[in-house]
Order: structure tokens, then C-alpha cells, then sequence
């Protein structure tokens, strides 16, 4: 790419901010809940901020292919090579529905199966996360940009963010078995990794089903914070991979 990853970043986050503004005219709505072939919910929300999304990244980088959820789910799924862009544009659609404002829109871009750029909005909550490569990682809410670094660990114990829609409380309980935990919250959607990223949690493990769209972006955000996600067996998670379906995983900080 000829353009700085900053240039892109703040590209990208126009984009998002303008397809969170879908989200939000839906979400103000009564609006219709349906069932997609794997029986996942979807609403008019999704499709609208992917139309967005979609078209103004095939403007802005015509020769990247792009990976889409609800395109995806339609039998979509384009070929890619070493540079791609994945696309979640509605996470937490559970939380959509519940009204509870713990949704987001989520573009990431994956070079070599890395995540080297993302963007996290939660337009109901007014927070953005975004990072790069080598622009390092921030927060923006009320208007203003404070820069996000994982944190280290407390004497007193793990900070542990769990998932509010996909518990499995036994395999998390068993993940779990032998550290100190200070505390364990639950949280929505990508949010949980964006938490790990800015300080807020220390732990995030996944012990259930996810997609490569689902985490993109909030990995992309928690490595330009020094974090990681690795897999259960201790892998560096990667994107690109066949059915793009993640193993079980961790997000942690320093």
C-alpha cells in the first residue's frame, strides 16, 4: 500500500463511525429480528452498516478483497492473498437486541495472517478503540484521544472479562482453575479484547465458538497496545485459515 497506516486508520474510522450511525437509526427502531441459515440472529442494522462498510472500502482500496460477515453467511467469501480486510458489522447482535449497548462495528485489515490494523466502535456507548502497526493504540469518547496500553498484572489478582452472551461458566471455571482471580466481569461483544487493550481487564479467555470477523479488529487493537491472543495450545493466533473459524483462545496484556 502506497498510503502511511495512519492515513488508512483515520480512514477507516470514518468509515465506522458512519456505518455506527446506521446501527443506531436501527437501533432506535422497532426494528425486525431474523434468523440466518445457522440460526443466528440478524437484523436490518447488519445489513445496512455492511452496505456502508462494503462499498466505501471497495472505494478506498479497490485492489484489497474483503471478508464480510453477513456476506459470508450468503456464500460470499472472496479469495485472498497475504492482504485482506475482515469485516464484523455488528458484533454482538444478542446485545443489539437486549438493547443493552454493548454492540460494535468492527473493520480490521490482516496482512501475512496478522491483524495490522483495527477499528472498534460501540456507537451506543460513544467508545472507539483503534490501533496499528507501529501507531501504537487509543481511545476516543467525548470528543477527546487518550492513548490505550495493557497493563501489568496486579499482586492481587487476575482482572477477568468473560463473555455475556456465550458463557460456558465449567470450561471457564477449568481455564481458570489455579490462578489468582481478583475479579470476573461479564461484557459483550468485541469489547471484551478492546478491555484487555486499554487496561480495564487483564484476561479475556474464549472457550466457545468464534469467527475470524468476530476478533479481527480487537486483536488489530490490543497488539498496537502490546497484548496478544494466543491459543489454547499457546499458538499466536492467526487469520486466513481454511473455514475461518478460530480455535478456543486467550486475549491477555502484558
Amino acid at each position: 500500500m502506497n498510503d502511511s497506516m495512519t492515513v488508512l486508520l483515520e480512514d477507516v474510522i470514518g468509515i465506522v463511525r458512519a456505518a455506527g450511525e446506521r446501527v443506531l437509526e436501527v437501533y432506535r427502531s422497532d426494528f425486525e429480528v431474523r434468523g440466518k441459515v445457522d440460526a443466528s440472529p440478524v437484523t436490518e442494522a447488519d445489513e445496512r452498516a455492511e452496505a456502508l462498510i462494503l462499498q466505501a472500502l471497495a472505494a478506498r482500496t479497490p485492489q484489497i478483497p474483503v471478508i464480510s460477515e453477513e456476506a459470508a453467511a450468503a456464500g460470499q467469501v472472496p479469495e485472498v492473498g497475504q492482504l485482506f480486510w475482515l469485516v464484523d458489522p455488528l458484533d454482538g447482535t444478542k446485545e443489539f437486541i437486549n438493547r443493552n449497548g454493548e454492540f460494535t462495528v468492527n473493520i480490521a485489515l490482516v496482512e501475512n495472517g496478522e491483524p495490522v490494523l483495527g477499528v472498534v466502535l460501540a456507537p451506543a456507548l460513544q467508545r472507539l478503540f483503534a490501533g496499528a502497526r507501529g501507531c501504537g493504540a487509543f481511545i476516543e469518547q467525548a470528543g477527546e484521544r487518550q492513548p490505550i496500553h495493557c497493563r501489568t498484572v496486579s499482586h492481587e489478582g487476575l482482572d477477568v472479562v468473560a463473555s455475556r452472551s456465550h458463557g460456558d461458566a465449567e470450561a471457564l471455571d477449568k481455564f481458570l482453575d489455579g490462578r489468582q482471580v481478583r475479579s470476573l466481569k461479564s461484557a459483550g461483544s468485541s469489547l471484551k479484547i478492546c478491555l484487555v487493550a486499554a487496561g480495564e481487564a487483564d484476561l479475556y479467555p474464549r472457550l466457545g465458538r468464534t469467527m475470524e470477523w468476530d476478533i479481527a479488529a480487537g486483536h488489530a487493537v490490543l497488539v498496537a497496545a502490546g497484548g496478544q491472543i494466543r491459543t489454547l495450545a499457546g499458538e499466536v493466533l492467526r487469520y486466513g485459515k481454511p473455514g475461518l473459524d478460530n480455535p478456543h483462545f486467550y486475549a491477555q496484556g502484558l
